[in-house]
């Protein structure tokens, strides 16, 4: 295990990156295992997608996948979600989610600069990050109201929590940064 951070590389995913797709998602989907938790699971081809589209941050080490996160625009995009953040086993514990978190933080910052960005978890770690970069605790009815979205949900063990609570409480958190709220970051 490398415990020197300045080898990982957090750079915004291309096409040179597709290839660590198939290894983006068995992490993503043996992570949730583990944890027992809920996820909207993704085929190859949106990740693909995203990386060709430049809405993706991976962190790479020597050329190694070490961890990824990539955005979603809804609500014409007004709302922009953070989703799908991983980091590999090898690479846990060193703050890499962290950065890799305020990396597509600030890419979605960058590209929708008026979009409300939201998140959605049931993990403390990332609603701590997503304090940290300025997010709040929101109700679901202050999210998006694209259907798309909420269809996401539909693969995650939890869905049926979500569906007998009329789509406004599940076991996840809703978080939200809105740009036009005044917001203290560390």
């Amino acid at each position: 295990m490398t415990d020197n951070m300045s080898n990982i590389e957090v750079i915004v995913a291309s096409e040179e990156h597709i290839g660590y797709v198939d290894e983006i998602l068995d992490t993503i989907n043996r992570a949730a295992k583990v944890r027992g938790t809920g996820i909207a699971k993704r085929s190859p081809e949106y990740v693909k997608q995203k990386m060709l589209e430049r809405k993706a941050v991976v962190a790479i080490c020597d050329g190694e996948f070490a961890g990824f996160s990539y955005i979603e625009c809804w609500s014409n995009k007004e709302f922009v979600a953070n989703s799908g953040l991983i980091v590999a086993d090898k690479f846990r514990g060193l703050g890499l989610a962290t950065r890799i978190k305020r990396r597509i933080f600030e890419l979605s910052r960058e590209m929708f600069p008026d979009a409300k960005i939201f998140s959605l978890t049931t993990g403390a770690a990332v609603m701590k990050m997503n304090h940290d970069l300025g997010y709040r605790p929101v109700t679901f009815d202050q999210l998006t109201t694209d259907a798309a979205f909420w269809r996401g949900c539909e693969s995650c063990v939890n869905f049926d929590i979500l569906q007998r609570n009329g789509g406004h409480k599940c076991l996840c958190t809703g978080l939200l940064y809105d740009p036009k709220e005044p917001h203290h970051t560390n």
